[in-house]
């Protein structure tokens, strides 16, 4: 057996966080065997030099036809048997959300999950990108692959998750009809690895606003998160939140997970 260390990070802006040095200080310091990027807002012909590729990365890209907009990125050091890109439905494809790889034993998938702040045809789409993934999630299990997905859910689920729930309320992100869909994932057979492994721990976020230096005061929501399919469960052996890597609104999230050699 071998311990693979797998993570996510909604980088808002690769370019930045490369220009930054964050990432590659980041991939250095902790080393991850496989990353998952959300809201990358590039494309790669923008990132001629990348990083990576010295430490041993390659990476499978799935940007937005939209210019500086959503994308996900993949890194593995390990090449993957396969790799899809989206889900089959043109227009949450075209914003460039989701990235499947399979691995010998298990499949990750990295995905950015819609915003929802922008009206009610926006709840609408992130509601629709819901079903939908969930339904691709569950033809994968159904086949035999064991999961692993991850990535910004833009959805805390409950009060616990984020700092001041009461003030949540006012927008989305906290809505009873999106929360309703952490525990639908959850119902469905698949564990929140970090509140599994940590049932009751506070204060622990993955997103700060950056208005009136939440970061600092630790006024954050944990809307970043990593699931797998429950019979994978007894196999992760470690599910944390790196809240002290800089570089975006969000910091990685991830888990250590057990495989066969």
């Amino acid at each position: 057996m071998r311990t693979v260390k797998i993570c996510s990070w909604n980088v808002n802006g690769l370019r930045a966080t490369i220009k930054s040095g964050n990432l590659q200080a980041w991939l250095e310091a902790s080393r991850p065997d496989i990353v998952g990027m959300q809201e990358v807002k590039a494309l790669p012909a923008q990132v001629p030099d990348e990083p990576w590729t010295a430490m041993g990365y390659r990476c499978w890209w799935h940007p937005a036809l939209r210019a500086g907009y959503s994308g996900a990125l993949l890194l593995s050091k390990e090449e993957p048997l396969d790799v899809r890109l989206g889900i089959g439905i043109e227009r949450f494809d075209a914003e460039g959300r989701v990235i499947e790889a399979d691995f010998p034993g298990y499949t990750v998938i990295t995905s950015y999950y819609p915003n929802a702040g922008r009206g009610d045809d926006r709840l609408q789409f992130k509601l629709d990108f819901y079903e939908a993934f969930l339904e691709r999630v569950n033809q994968l299990r159904d086949s035999g692959k064991r999961l692993v997905f991850m990535g910004d859910f833009n959805i805390a689920h409950t009060e616990i998750d984020l700092a001041r729930p009461e003030e949540a309320l006012k927008g989305t992100g906290f809505l009873p009809v999106e929360r309703e869909w952490i525990t639908r994932i959850i119902d469905e057979g698949y564990a929140d690895t970090f509140r599994a492994l940590h049932p009751d721990a506070r204060d622990q976020y993955s997103y700060w606003d950056s208005w009136r230096d939440r970061r600092a005061r630790n006024i954050g929501w944990r809307i970043d998160y990593v699931f797998v399919s429950r019979e994978l469960l007894p196999d992760v052996r470690r599910a944390f939140i790196q809240q002290e890597v800089m570089g975006s609104d969000h910091c990685p999230v991830g888990i250590e997970l057990e495989v066969e050699s």
